[in-house]
């Protein structure tokens, strides 16, 4: 018998009352001329409120009835009779009375709070847990749904970026392979064939590469090698290798001068960078601006930005384009290239991957979109070089 049912065990409550008054008087009996019968009326009602707490209400009114009665009996007199000869032990009699009986009431109720509260305590604990199982299903159903609509995504991407190419390529290879057969083509015929290949070809590699890119990014595993590295410099091999998608806008770089090294990877830093160029050539129109500027935001902070005069992206819309396969509608493009809605998520992996942040804001001055993200510098090695306060204010 464990704890929790000898305590619920009647019968056993009532020996353990009756046998508690019993006690205390075969203790005290032999000594009631020497004691004050508040002394043996507090040690009999002790034995009551133990069994009221204990075991509840009717073993404590047994216990009460029966201490009444050896009171009485033993320790008033006359002794073992149930008279009482003096007045004020007739007070002494209904005070310990009353005293019984409301004392075994009292704590009976406590008892009765007490196992209230544990039963409602399991009871908030038994709905919590179906709430818990009910929520973990929930999120398992919403993570399969968000799985499958990742997928689909996925699947229309693949479809689309990798049969499009090889289409290309396809008819490219098949028209060059039946030129000596059917198709008598010039040179210049078959340059340009040999260019939709290599273009495809390119399309195909950038392709594979972002999914590598992705997956490395999820995974926690993007190769990153810093080292001390000079932001001009990095913003300047970025324009010359996106300088072919930039050949139909005008860029604009605002450089604050001696800015400090950055222990960064340069490689993805400049990647990072030839996305937010690769993302205004694409929205914004035909010889418009484009922007880039760094400064010190402050002194442990350089923040980059590339602004264009496109039609802008709304507020609602800002944290959505950093997600896998978001991509804008159609009509905003000013290309007939399309991406895999992929470079912004990655661009906002290596930023955090390096401890920086990059976020989307309304542009300044006559630009629409400003992209900008931050990069800490790493003040334990640029200590040679004076990070200057005062620093100047950019569009």
């Amino acid at each position: 018998m464990n704890l929790a049912q000898f305590y619920q065990n009647k019968s056993i409550g009532y020996r353990v009352g009756v046998g508690g008054i019993i006690l205390v008087t075969a203790i005290l009996g032999p000594f009631h001329d020497h004691l004050n019968s508040i002394t043996i009326a507090l040690a009999l009602l002790l034995v009551i409120l133990i069994s009221a707490t204990l075991f509840g209400s009717r073993p404590a009114l047994l216990a009460s009835i029966l201490g009444v009665l050896c009171f009485n009996f033993f320790f008033l007199p006359p002794y073992y009779t149930l008279t009482i000869s003096e007045s004020q032990n007739w007070i002494a009699f209904f005070a310990f009375l009353a005293t019984s009986l409301i004392a075994g009431q009292l704590s009976s109720y406590a008892r009765r709070r007490t196992e209230e509260a544990e039963q409602r305590q399991k009871e908030i604990e038994r709905l919590y847990s179906e709430l818990q199982t009910a929520f973990d299903k929930a999120s398992q159903a919403e993570a399969i749904k968000q799985s499958e609509k990742l997928k689909s995504a996925l699947l229309d991407a693949v479809t689309h970026d990798l049969r499009t190419p090889l289409t290309s390529i396809k008819a490219s290879v098949t028209t060059l392979l039946s030129n000596s057969e059917n198709i008598n083509l010039d040179d210049e015929g078959k340059q340009e064939f040999l260019e939709i290949i290599n273009e495809e070809t390119d399309r195909l590699n950038k392709f594979i590469e972002s999914m590598v890119g992705l997956a490395k990014i999820e995974a926690g595993s993007l190769n990153v090698r810093k080292s001390l590295s000079n932001i001009e410099e990095i913003i300047r091999n970025a324009i010359e290798r996106a300088k072919n998608l930039l050949a139909y806008h005008q860029v604009k770089t605002m450089i604050e001068p001696d800015l400090p090294n950055v222990f960064v990877d340069a490689a993805s830093i400049a990647e990072v960078i030839y996305t937010l160029l690769d993302n205004a050539s694409k929205y914004s129109p035909k010889d418009s601006e484009i922007l880039v500027t760094a400064f010190l935001a402050n002194t442990e902070i350089i923040e980059i930005a590339v602004q264009d005069q496109g039609k802008g992206i709304p507020e609602d819309k800002r944290e959505l384009v950093f997600n896998k396969f978001y991509q804008a509608d159609k009509k905003d493009v000013h290309t007939t290239t399309s991406g895999l809605g992929l470079g912004l998520a990655i661009a906002r992996g290596i930023i955090e991957s390096q401890d920086g942040k990059i976020w989307i804001e309304d542009g300044r001055s006559h630009y629409q979109t400003r992209f900008v993200f931050q990069i800490p510098i790493r003040k334990d090695v640029n200590k040679e070089q004076s990070v200057r306060n005062n620093k100047k204010t950019l569009p």
